[in-house]
C-alpha cells in the first residue's frame, strides 16, 4: 500500500467526504430519511449525527418533495444542504422540485440567486432490491439544464467528487451506485482525483474502447480482462462526469482505437448511453472503423430481483458487441 493511502469502501469514502466538508464549512448540513442516528439505509452517514449534532445531520419526514424543497430554501439563505434520496425511485416525488426550482433558479433570477446544494441518489441495480428500490434514473437529471450530474465508480472518485460537488456554487445530482458501496480500494485522500468534467482511462487498450460509468465500470473491466485472454486489447474509459461531459477526453480515447462500445445499466432508448454514442459519432466519425455499439439495460420497467441478472449488461453481452465491430480478421 502506497504511503498516505488507506483501503476503504465507497461508503466509507462518502462518509469521510461528508465529515470533512462539515468540519471545514459550518454551512454544510446533511439530512434525509433515516440519515440521523441510524446512519442511513446504506450507513453512508454513520456516526455523523453523534459527532456533529442533530442540528447538522438530521432525519426528515418521509416526503421527498419536502426534503428537496427545504434544501432549496436553505441554499437560498446561505447554507449548503446535502440531501439523501435513500433510493433512486424514491426521488421521483421530488422531481418537480428538482426540475422546476433546483435546476432553474440561477437562470430565473439572472444569476442573482445560486443554489449550492447536493442531491445524493443511491441508484442502479445489483443488490436484488424490490420494486421502487432499484432504478437507473440518470438520464432524467442529465437531460435537465442547470444540473451537474456525477457518477463515481470507486472510493477515490466518490470522496473527491463529493467534496467538489459540495463546494460548487450550483446544484449537483450525485449518483451513487448501490452495488459498489462496499467494494474496497486504496485511496490517497491527499491526492485529488481528476476534477468534475473529466473522464478517466481506467484500463489501456488498443483494439476498441469501452465507454462506461458508475456501476458498469467493474463489468467493463471484467470484459476487458476476458477479452485479453482471447487476444483482444480493450481500453476502458470511465466517464465519471455525465454533465458536464468530457468530450475531448472520451473522443481522444476512441480515436486511439477506432472502435467503441458504450456500456450502461439504464434502458437504452433516449439514455445517457444514447447521448454518448451520438457525441462520439459526431466528433469521431472519420476515425471510426465501425459504428459505435451500445450495451444497455432493456427497454422495460426495472425487473424483480430474480430477473435482475437478465437486465444488467454482462460480460457476454459486452463481448458480443465488441465482436460486432467489423474486424478485418472475421
Amino acid at each position: 500500500m502506497a504511503e498516505g493511502s488507506t483501503k476503504i469502501s465507497m461508503a466509507q469514502a462518502l462518509n469521510r467526504a461528508l465529515r470533512d466538508a462539515m468540519t471545514e464549512d459550518p454551512t454544510v448540513y446533511v439530512f434525509g430519511e433515516d440519515v440521523g442516528p441510524l446512519g442511513g439505509v446504506f450507513r453512508i452517514t454513520d456516526g455523523i449525527t453523534a459527532d456533529f449534532g442533530e442540528d447538522r445531520c438530521f432525519d426528515t419526514p418521509l416526503a421527498e418533495s419536502g426534503i428537496v424543497g427545504m434544501a432549496v430554501g436553505m441554499a437560498m439563505n446561505g447554507m449548503r444542504p446535502v440531501v439523501e434520496m435513500q433510493f433512486d425511485a424514491f426521488a421521483y416525488p421530488a422531481f418537480e422540485q428538482v426540475v422546476s426550482h433546483v435546476a432553474k433558479t440561477r437562470n430565473r433570477t439572472r444569476g442573482k440567486v445560486a443554489l449550492p446544494m447536493v442531491v445524493r441518489v443511491p441508484y442502479a441495480g445489483g443488490i436484488g432490491g424490490v420494486e421502487h428500490h432499484c432504478d437507473s434514473s440518470e438520464a432524467y437529471y442529465a437531460h435537465t439544464p442547470g444540473l451537474t450530474v456525477l457518477a463515481p465508480s470507486n472510493p477515490a472518485d466518490a470522496y473527491w467528487m463529493l467534496r467538489e460537488a459540495i463546494a460548487l456554487p450550483d446544484p449537483v445530482v450525485f449518483m451513487e451506485p448501490k452495488k459498489l458501496y462496499w467494494g474496497k480500494d486504496e485511496v490517497d485522500l491527499d491526492t485529488p482525483a481528476p476534477g468534475i468534467g473529466t473522464s478517466s482511462v481506467v484500463r489501456e487498450g488498443t483494439d476498441a474502447t469501452l465507454i462506461t460509468y458508475g456501476p458498469s465500470v467493474p463489468t467493463a473491466l471484467e470484459a476487458a480482462e476476458t477479452a485479453a485472454q482471447e487476444g483482444r486489447s480493450l481500453q476502458v474509459v470511465d466517464a465519471r462526469s455525465l454533465v458536464p461531459f468530457d468530450d475531448a477526453g472520451v473522443c481522444e480515447a476512441v480515436r486511439s482505437t477506432g472502435r467503441a462500445v458504450v456500456v450502461a445499466e439504464a434502458s437504452g432508448f433516449a439514455s445517457v448511453a444514447s447521448e454518448i454514442t451520438a457525441r462520439v459519432t459526431e466528433r469521431c466519425f472519420h476515425s471510426l472503423a465501425a459504428p459505435v455499439r451500445r450495451v444497455t439495460g432493456f427497454d422495460i420497467p426495472y425487473p424483480p430481483p430474480k430477473l435482475e441478472r437478465h437486465q444488467l449488461p454482462g460480460v457476454d453481452r459486452i463481448l458480443d458487441a465488441v465482436d460486432d465491430l467489423q474486424w478485418e480478421d472475421q
